[in-house]
């Protein structure tokens, strides 16, 4: 069976889950989490949303890192 693209959002709406993350690390992925449920909210589904949820996990992923790992 093919998921539809409610099914394939959700999915992707998972990555932007915080609260397994240490509380330093929590603060800096929470908006993130908030944005991409606001965007899955308001934009219909479609390719450009879809750009919108990747870039922005790359975002959340990309400040976690740099929290992580200061300078690189």
């Amino acid at each position: 069976m093919v998921p539809d693209r409610t099914e394939k959002i959700e999915r992707m709406l998972k990555w932007f889950e915080y609260e397994h993350l240490p509380e330093h690390l929590q603060f800096i992925s929470k908006p993130f989490h908030s944005i991409a449920y606001k965007l899955e909210q308001y934009l219909e589904p479609g390719p450009e949303r879809t750009v919108a949820f990747r870039k922005l996990l790359e975002a959340k992923d990309a400040a976690v890192r740099a929290k992580v790992n200061p300078g690189g």
